[in-house]
């Protein structure tokens, strides 16, 4: 009896490249219109810019994004002197691959991320997190940069609980 084992002659994997300061986004537009494969993940984050909220998207790894290379098949040489730019991170002279789940994963986690900044008073939201996890409440307002006012009816009176903007969702109907 012979067994046949498939062999995998796809020799691409994600690699780190290491970006000039503040200049991810500039790196991955000149990277893909060189036809390159990229991942930047970034993240919604609310911050207060002069007194007012703003959602702004930011990088979830500063500096850092991933490019999909093959050994063999591609043209590593034009990646250095790509604008924003600095370098593949590498061991010695040997850049770094890292492992396609870890990119599956941090593309799941990303699709999955909550966005916060449509909350509205009066909006229904769910706790993850903490002490009052899994329970339903009523978002109220905003506290600082971070932290949320919510409603809790605890005991058959409402509460008002502050709570990390991070440990709740908004949830939708």
């Amino acid at each position: 009896m012979t067994s046949v084992i498939a062999l995998d002659h796809s020799d691409a994997a994600w690699y780190v490249v290491h970006c000039r300061a503040q200049q991810q986004f500039r790196a991955e537009q000149h990277l893909t219109q060189q036809g390159y494969v990229c991942f930047l993940p970034v993240v919604q984050v609310e911050r207060i810019k002069r007194g007012k909220r703003v959602l702004q998207t930011e990088p979830l790894f500063p500096n850092y994004l991933f490019i999909h290379l093959s050994c063999v098949d591609d043209n590593w040489a034009p990646i250095r002197s790509t604008r924003g730019v600095l370098r593949l991170v590498s061991f010695g002279a040997n850049p770094i691959a890292v492992p396609d789940a870890l990119i599956d994963r941090l593309k799941q986690r990303i699709a999955q991320a909550p966005c916060l900044s449509a909350l509205q008073q009066g909006d229904a939201v769910h706790v993850n997190i903490g002490s009052y996890s899994g329970i339903d409440a009523v978002f109220m307002a905003f506290d600082g940069a971070e932290r949320i006012i919510i409603l809790l009816n605890l005991l058959n009176q409402p509460q008002q609980i502050k709570v990390s903007l991070a440990n709740v969702r908004k949830i939708d109907h």
